[in-house]
């Protein structure tokens, strides 16, 4: 089970030896938080452990889940990719005590990926170098918030994150009207009220070497993740970040109900 143990560890990892370096695999940091939002819903660590699992499927990748920042700097050494399941990912990312780490694993081409409030960021100094890394940016400020069940489409779907699945509907909290920066390819839209918007996306970076960005607004609620086609989609854009080859199938990502099942917990945790 997906047991509330993520929130008392800092750092979880899938295999004995994902601390190492050079050895020629991928490693992809999956950073999370307690939980902040009624049981079942922004189930952060579970998500993260769910994620790591299924990235784990692809051969040579190795996850690492981490609850915040790594406090340990040897957590970020060989890391190919880091992905947030958070509150408002832009302020975690560029917290002044380490931001210039940070920004030096982005400036290495270091991928990342940001899901649902992860796309998130407060202040407009943060928020545009927030945009800048990831390619949008979410405050509700000047996007909306809407419940809904939709219909995800691919407007481009000969981009490898499309791979493995088709157009499907989900209900979920939908960002709609985010900021985006230039050159930013959409993956995943919806359409409302006659107006299609931009709720995944992919992002080459400017001034990296070679950087990705993947960002996806979904994943509100647990259920969600037990979907196979919205996984994929969120494996396919973090393994294209950390520039591993996408099947034409999409990147495997199976799960059982045992993995999906969270511990009952009705507390509401805040942090």
């Amino acid at each position: 089970m997906l047991l509330r143990l993520f929130a008392s560890v800092s750092v979880v990892c899938w295999t004995a030896s994902c601390l190492a370096a050079g050895d020629g695999s991928t490693k992809i940091l999956l950073i999370g938080k307690d939980r902040d939002h009624p049981y079942t819903t922004h189930e952060y660590m579970a998500e993260c452990a769910l994620l790591g699992k299924c990235l784990e499927q692809t051969a040579g990748v190795r996850a690492v889940v981490s609850n915040g920042w790594p406090k340990d700097p040897a957590v970020l050494e060989g890391v190919g990719a880091i992905v947030f399941y958070t509150k408002q990912a832009g302020n975690v990312l560029l917290d002044p005590k380490h931001r210039a780490q940070a920004e030096a694993l982005l400036a290495k081409g270091v991928g990342l990926s940001a899901i649902h409030w992860a796309t998130g960021a407060e202040g407009d100094e943060v928020g545009q170098r927030w945009m800048k890394a990831l390619g949008g940016w979410f405050n509700s400020s000047f996007s909306k918030l809407k419940f809904a069940k939709l219909e995800i489409r691919q407007p481009n779907p000969d981009h490898p994150i499309c791979r493995g699945w088709r157009p499907y509907e989900l209900h979920d909290e939908y960002y709609l009207a985010l900021r985006f920066a230039e050159g930013v390819t959409p993956v995943m839209t919806v359409q409302v009220d006659g107006t299609e918007y931009v709720v995944g996306w992919a992002y080459e970076r400017a001034g990296s070497k070679g950087g990705r960005s993947f960002g996806c607004v979904l994943g509100h609620f647990h259920k969600e993740f037990g979907l196979e086609a919205f996984r994929r989609s969120l494996v396919n854009g973090i393994l294209w970040t950390a520039r591993r080859e996408i099947p034409a199938e999409g990147a495997p990502c199976t799960v059982s109900e045992k993995d999906l099942a969270l511990e009952p917990d009705a507390r509401l945790r805040r942090k």
